[in-house]
């Protein structure tokens, strides 16, 4: 399974020089968040794979203005042809706005899906905005990761952690690939394409 992820900047290639051949082959599309709902539902026009997202600190707009043909996974847990995608979008509060969250906040959330974990017995796909406490993140209080994503993962163990957030730009605290314990780590910004298989984890396509 070849999956696009997406994060916090458009992807030029993608939009202003896009050519239908490069989404040839990718059998998902998730999104971290903070791209325009319009950039989602162009690449949704132009691919039969499904356009998973969550919401990043800047997606306010989709209140009124979703992506089209997108499909929202926050604080659920979907599943694409056997593997389990875990959702939960937004960043730590740093001031009065949407989805921004304390570390109670998110951990309130969690705790909210313990019996769709239970029933789904785990994940295999963590699909965050920000990223984990510690790992990757920022010291700054906009960009401090969560505590629940590494709880999460030691707990469940999943294959992939995406999340985007912390921008290339920002220099030294910028890695795309990271692994914790059992779980490889791919900050999505602007885009980055993983292949996953699904097999290798007891799942067939």
């Amino acid at each position: 399974m070849k999956i696009l992820v997406l994060a916090d900047e458009e992807c030029k290639s993608l939009w202003d020089y896009f050519d239908r051949s490069k989404l040839e082959g990718i059998d998902l599309i998730l999104s971290c968040g903070d791209l325009s709902p319009h950039y989602l539902s162009f690449i949704a026009t132009f691919t039969s794979a499904p356009v998973l997202y969550v919401h990043g600190n800047h997606d306010g707009c989709y209140e009124t203005s979703p992506p089209e043909g997108c499909l929202c996974i926050e604080n659920q847990i979907y599943v694409h042809k056997g593997v389990r995608i875990l959702g939960l979008g937004g960043s730590m509060r740093y001031k009065d706005g949407p989805h921004q969250f304390s570390q109670k906040e998110m951990n309130k959330r969690v705790r909210r899906l313990w019996f769709s974990l239970r029933r789904h017995k785990g994940f295999d796909i963590l699909l965050t905005h920000s990223p984990a406490f510690k790992i990757n993140d920022s010291d700054d209080l906009p960009h401090m990761g969560f505590e629940a994503f590494v709880n999460l993962m030691d707990e469940y163990s999943p294959s992939y952690f995406f999340h985007g957030h912390v921008h290339a730009t920002y220099g030294g605290n910028y890695k795309r690939i990271t692994q914790y314990k059992n779980t490889t780590i791919v900050n999505a910004f602007r885009q980055y394409t993983v292949e996953y298989d699904p097999v290798r984890i007891g799942y067939t396509t």
